[in-house]
C-alpha cells in the first residue's frame, strides 16, 4: 500500500513507541510478584511512551497541535491540525500481563480525522487508514463484516469497572444486548476493538466513558473499511460526547436501537 509521507511519520512514531512498551510490558512480568506491584512503573512506561510520541511528531510538525492522555494539551500555532495520541491503550491489561494494549496515533484536521495508526506491540499488528484511501493490516487492506442479523454477531462492549461510574446504565445496556447477540466480548482496549471492528473480527462495538484519543483513530478506520459509527444519539459527535458505537450498515443501526432501548417498567 502508499502512503504519505505524514502516515510514515505516524507509523515509523508508533512503532518506537511499542518498542519502547514492549521492552517495559518483558519487565511487568517481574514486577507482579512484588507486594507494591508495578502500577508506578507501568505508569512510567506510559508516559515514556506519550513523551516519545510528542517528540517525533512535534519534530516533523513543530506547528500542529497534540492531544495526549498523560499531558497537558498542546496548542499549536497552525490552527488547522492536531495529533490525538493515547500511548498505552488498554493500561489494566499491560498491568496485568494481557498482551491486549496499543499505540494509538491520529491526524485531526480541521476538527476531522484524516489518518490513523493503531499499533499492537505485543502481537505486531499494525492497523493504518487515510481518508479516503482504505484500511490496512501489515498492509493487507481489511474490510468490517458482512453479517446482517445481530444473532449472527459477535460484538464488543466495555464492562463497567472500579473508578468508572454510570455502572447501572452499562448494566442496562450489556443485558439488552446479550437478548440480541451471538456473543459479546470485552477484551479492555477500546482502540484495539474498533481496530477489530475495521477487521471484521468483531461485527459491531459500543461503549461510553471515552476520551478523544481511545477513538479517534479507530473512527476512521472502520469508516474506511467500509463500516459506520456514531454516538449514541445517532450523531457524528462520539470525539466530544465520548460515546461510540460500531458496525457495518445494519449492523451498527441494530445495535444503536437495542443499546438505547429503554428498561421496561417493572
Amino acid at each position: 500500500m502508499a502512503r504519505s509521507a505524514l502516515l510514515n511519520v505516524m507509523v515509523q512514531s508508533a512503532i518506537k513507541a511499542g518498542k519502547s512498551l514492549s521492552r517495559d510490558f518483558g519487565e511487568v512480568q517481574n514486577l507482579q510478584v512484588s507486594v507494591k506491584g508495578p502500577g508506578d512503573f507501568v505508569s512510567q512506561a506510559d508516559m515514556k511512551a506519550e513523551k516519545l510520541l510528542r517528540e517525533e511528531l512535534l519534530k516533523v510538525r513543530p506547528t500542529y497541535g497534540f492531544l495526549g492522555e498523560e499531558s497537558e494539551e498542546i496548542k499549536g500555532t497552525d490552527g488547522a491540525h492536531r495529533w490525538i495520541v493515547d500511548p498505552l491503550d488498554g493500561t489494566t491489561n499491560f498491568l496485568h500481563g494481557i498482551p491486549q494494549f496499543a499505540v494509538s496515533v491520529a491526524l485531526e484536521r480541521n476538527g476531522e480525522i484524516v489518518a490513523g495508526v493503531i499499533f499492537n506491540p505485543a502481537t505486531d499488528e499494525l492497523f493504518t487508514t487515510e481518508k479516503g484511501g482504505g484500511a490496512f493490516m501489515n498492509d493487507r487492506r481489511i474490510r468490517v463484516a458482512a453479517r446482517k442479523a445481530l444473532s449472527d454477531c459477535v460484538v464488543g462492549c466495555s464492562v463497567p469497572h472500579l473508578g468508572r461510574g454510570n455502572h447501572g446504565k452499562s448494566l442496562v445496556e450489556i443485558r439488552h444486548v446479550m437478548g440480541e447477540v451471538a456473543g459479546m466480548r470485552s477484551f479492555g482496549a477500546a482502540a484495539l476493538d474498533l481496530a477489530y471492528v475495521a477487521a471484521g473480527r468483531l461485527d459491531g462495538y459500543w461503549q461510553s466513558g471515552l476520551n478523544a484519543w481511545d477513538i479517534a483513530a479507530g473512527t476512521l478506520l472502520i469508516r474506511e473499511a467500509g463500516g459506520f459509527v456514531s454516538d449514541l444519539t445517532g450523531g457524528n459527535d462520539s470525539l466530544t460526547r465520548g460515546d461510540i458505537v460500531a458496525g457495518n450498515e445494519y449492523i451498527k443501526k441494530a445495535l444503536l436501537e437495542v443499546v438505547t432501548r429503554p428498561l421496561p417498567s417493572a
